[in-house]
């Protein structure tokens, strides 16, 4: 049975689509699309497929993305919880194919959370280069740091900041600048009740102004021969083409440029609006056209120029770092993994490994300031799950993959017994990461983070 739409949304809609209507109204009638992502960072897409539990079907414009079936359910697989995909809706993915990120570059998405795409960043840059994640939500930006901590992603700052504030450290720093704006949701009805709901015209003007505010700022932070990528998750063209018509208009060093994957979809529809034809290098997924929701993308260039237009700002003044000695004696005993060039700091007994060469952030609500490593306690260091996460089992000296037996115990937190030197030991499972376990006298105190503890396992 088809949902409730709108009457006025129906009659744009009509207006907009003409003899197309008929079959975009029927989608209504039906199951969304659902996919995963296989996540790089921890297995090859190619591996993925020898061992998927699921049977799947290939996402056109996402290498790494698969349709699975409504039967099967891989957010409750241990996969998932082991970070070794993302589910993602199939159509968002399409954003990062075309931000195109490469590894070494900086990377800002200024509207992150839950994290889809901002995992998905993370593993076309293979950890390698700098992402800036930031969420305004204080809530939501507790999400985006639980999903990039499961995915394993190490190159990452998170900051919970609105975007005029965000940018002032960065002027032109970024290579590439990701603008996921909220707004009203319209291609998203079929699955989200309140973005139908709360629908109505002044919502779509309300969003567009916003729209308009959050690209302004995030503009400011691309560098010279930088690129933009600008999405939604709606199909009003006041929200979309308005919006980079607007922009446009006001900053003549960008230019609409075309997208490789953009023969998977329909264009922009500058008609819409009476707007530039240039704007029909935009990019719209309708979900009667393709297996997913609707989107809409606009690719845009920073025009080159002979100056460095990055606004040096001074360097945070050094603070005085709690003794360091217990994280290196952990690094030292427990770990291969070579961590003597990275920028390792403390901050309030809490130890990051922290980007290097970036400008002063005190100003900033920064939520992590880097890949969180663990926390000392008492003169000795305990490491992060997210650590974990990051790591690999050969990444360390004392591993142990988990019998099928002991998997449950140790995903509710039980300790048990295992014959195995004292000190601490990477568990994994299937090879995967799993957390860490301290072993004493025969005896596994779980550190398995009990937020993540439950029955279903």
């Amino acid at each position: 049975m088809a949902i409730k739409l709108n009457d006025d949304f129906i009659m744009r809609m009509k207006k907009f689509l003409q003899e197309d209507f008929e079959d975009f109204f029927n989608e209504y009638y039906k199951e969304p699309f659902k996919a995963l992502r296989v996540n790089t960072l921890k297995i090859s897409t190619k591996e993925f497929m020898e061992i998927s539990p699921f049977k799947l079907e290939k996402v056109p414009w996402c290498e790494d993305g698969f349709y699975f079936s409504m039967s099967e359910r891989p957010g409750t697989h241990i996969y998932h919880d082991l970070g070794v995909y993302y589910i993602q809706e199939p159509s968002a993915m399409a954003v990062v194919e075309i931000l195109d990120p490469k590894p070494g570059e900086k990377i800002l998405d200024i509207s992150a959370a839950p994290g889809g795409k901002t995992t998905h960043i993370a593993s076309k840059t293979g950890n390698k280069g700098l992402i800036v994640a930031n969420e305004i939500n204080s809530n939501r930006v507790k999400l985006l740091a639980e999903n990039l901590e499961r995915i394993g992603v190490s190159n990452c700052i998170i900051t919970n900041e609105i975007p005029d504030k965000l940018v002032e450290p960065f002027i032109g720093y970024f290579d590439k600048v990701l603008v996921d704006a909220p707004c009203s949701g319209e291609g998203m009805f079929r699955k989200d009740d309140i973005s139908r709901l709360e629908w109505s015209l002044n919502h779509v003007i309300s969003c567009s102004i916003r729209q308009k505010n959050i690209l302004k700022s995030a503009a400011k932070a691309l560098k010279p021969g930088g690129v933009l990528v600008y999405s939604t998750c709606t199909f009003s063209p006041e929200e979309n083409e308005g919006v980079i018509q607007d922009f446009l208009n006001s900053n003549k060093e960008f230019e609409i440029i075309d997208t490789k994957i953009g023969y998977f979809f329909d264009t922009g529809h500058p008609e819409w609006i009476n707007a530039d034809k240039e704007l029909e290098k935009c990019v719209r997924i309708w979900p009667h056209k393709q297996k997913g929701e609707g989107h809409f993308i606009a690719k845009l260039y920073k025009k080159q120029d002979n100056q460095n237009n990055y606004k040096f700002i001074k360097k945070a003044k050094e603070k005085k770092n709690i003794d360091l000695a217990p994280f290196f004696y952990f690094k030292d005993n427990f770990m291969k993994y070579d961590v003597d060039n990275l920028n390792i700091k403390v901050f309030k007994n809490h130890v990051y490994s922290v980007p290097m060469d970036l400008p002063d952030l005190s100003g900033l609500k920064v939520f992590r300031p880097g890949c969180y490593l663990g926390e000392i306690k008492k003169e000795r260091f305990e490491p992060s799950h997210w650590l974990a996460m990051v790591l690999k089992p050969y990444m360390v000296k004392q591993t142990f993959e988990l019998p099928t037996e002991l998997r449950k115990k140790y995903l509710k937190g039980e300790t048990f017994e295992l014959n195995i030197k004292d000190g601490w030991i990477l568990l994994s499972i299937d090879g995967f990461s799993a957390g860490w376990g301290r072993a004493s006298k025969g005896i596994i105190k779980n550190y398995y983070p009990k937020r993540l503890r439950n029955h279903k396992f």
